[in-house]
């Protein structure tokens, strides 16, 4: 019986690591559920009028603007399913009471890019919007040619000098000059939770027949 006793202390001993990863990752997927409908309420709430006095704590909420573009704009390459490779258009906007800011007017196909957007007066509602998308293997932009890798609010509105502000349209009334909103939405927030989860369970479940097999050929050993 001792040959048997430590396989079966390293077999038990990882299982129950193993599982207990597994279990972790099930309640962080609720917790990620939760907070995901937490935002999906924020986003869903009724619009208010653009506040004085803005910072990211205020991320997601529905706003109205009104006022027009001056036609300048920054340019993130961007796709969608169907419409494949395009651009992002992020639009330098004056409110109707003076204010610079940006807004994100959606999407355009490869082939519109360099379409020209002259000034144009816009009634928007969206979502006031600090999305994190810069990490370490993020490129720099291309100021040369007014491509950018992501939205960076604050370098952004550096470049368009602006308010450090950007509302992500949901709904544009006015001339759109073809850009498709594209609104802020939760399925852009990754919830792996389960799978990794399940890649736990599977791994323990592996584990458990690789401790049965040892011992069984420990079993078969003649001495």
């Amino acid at each position: 019986m001792k040959r048997y006793l430590f396989p079966l202390i390293i077999g038990i001993a990882g299982c129950a690591i193993l599982i207990s990863l597994g279990v972790w990752q099930l309640r962080r997927m609720d917790w990620k559920e939760g907070m995901l409908a937490e935002i999906q309420a924020r986003i869903d709430a009724p619009a208010v009028p653009l506040p004085a006095q803005l910072d990211p704590s205020m991320k997601y909420m529905p706003v109205t603007v009104s006022g027009t573009t001056t036609g300048a704009e920054i340019d993130i390459l961007s796709g969608t399913k169907e419409q494949g490779g395009g651009y992002q258009i992020v639009s330098r906007f004056i409110t109707d009471d003076g204010r610079a800011i940006m807004v994100d007017r959606g999407f355009v196909p490869q082939e519109l890019r360099h379409v020209e957007r002259p000034p144009v007066r816009l009634d928007i509602s969206g979502n006031l919007h600090w999305p994190a998308e810069i990490s370490t293997s993020t490129p720099k932009p291309n100021l040369d040619e007014n491509i950018w890798f992501a939205r960076d609010v604050p370098a952004m509105a550096k470049v368009l000098g602006t308010e450090p502000v950007l509302v992500v349209a949901s709904f544009v009334n006015g001339d759109a000059q073809n850009v498709d909103p594209i609104p802020v939405a939760i399925e852009g927030i990754p919830n792996n939770h389960l799978s990794y989860a399940v890649q736990w369970f599977m791994l323990a479940i592996t584990w458990a027949g690789m401790t049965v097999a040892l011992i069984w050929r420990i079993r078969q050993r003649k001495y």
